[in-house]
């Protein structure tokens, strides 16, 4: 029987396109289901939070620290000119993050380096984790970064073209509900300091247009990294 369970897997992982296929489907509920959603969103807020923090790096602004709370919110306080393109730069990173993120792990399964993709995620895991200023902010990296470190170490090069697929269906369809959630609560009046609103403020151009602007980014990630995980190297 173990012997048949294991040429059953092999044969359901030697079919790339269809590995391919039920990632998508198994992200898919993920992010769909209610029961695991809260619970997921918070790597979705690590890339958001992550986003926003290298921009403000890059524009020359003072990262003063990451905090990632319980209810899947994040803030990233950075010290500099409160307006001009740095700031402006900063607030337009987070959702964008989410599915480029999903996009470069993308690129990376097809061309059969997940192992480098699970490095690099680590590495800016470790890399993030020096900014985060909260117990729960630093509990949720370390358990995300230790999943990562567990697949890189233990599972064989198939499984771990799997989880790096996985992972990157995830943040390219996961990176696309917070952009619902918060046109709904923009609807609601419930978030007057979102990044779309202080984005307003700063350049004139309502907050809708850069809900529109992310979600233009999000479906052409989607589109250009669901393209590339189906041409899936052989498993």
């Amino acid at each position: 029987m173990d012997e048949i369970a294991r040429d059953y897997t092999a044969d359901l992982l030697g079919s790339s396109s269809l590995a391919a296929l039920l990632t998508a489907l198994v992200s898919l509920v993920l992010v769909a289901n209610r029961g695991t959603w809260p619970l997921l969103r918070n790597v979705i807020t690590i890339a958001h939070e992550g986003g926003h923090a290298v921009i403000a790096l890059l524009s020359g602004r003072k990262l003063n620290g990451i905090r990632l709370h319980s209810d899947t919110s994040g803030l990233t306080v950075s010290t500099g000119k409160p307006t001009g393109p740095g700031m402006v730069f900063t607030l337009i990173a987070g959702y964008p993050a989410v599915p480029l993120l999903g996009l470069g792990g993308a690129w990376l399964v097809a061309a059969d380096r997940a192992q480098l993709m699970l490095w690099i995620s680590i590495g800016l895991l470790v890399l993030m984790l020096l900014a985060i200023r909260n117990a729960y902010g630093a509990l949720s990296v370390l358990i995300t970064g230790g999943a990562l470190f567990a697949v890189s170490w233990y599972a064989p090069p198939a499984w771990q073209a799997v989880c790096c697929a996985l992972v990157s269906w995830f943040l390219l369809i996961g990176g696309l509900r917070p952009l619902g959630e918060l046109r709904s609560k923009r609807a609601r009046g419930r978030a007057p300091d979102s990044d779309a609103d202080q984005l307003a403020r700063l350049t004139g151009l309502p907050g809708t247009a850069w809900l529109l602007l992310w979600l233009l980014v999000g479906l052409a990630s989607l589109l250009v990294g669901g393209a590339l995980l189906l041409q899936m190297p052989q498993l």
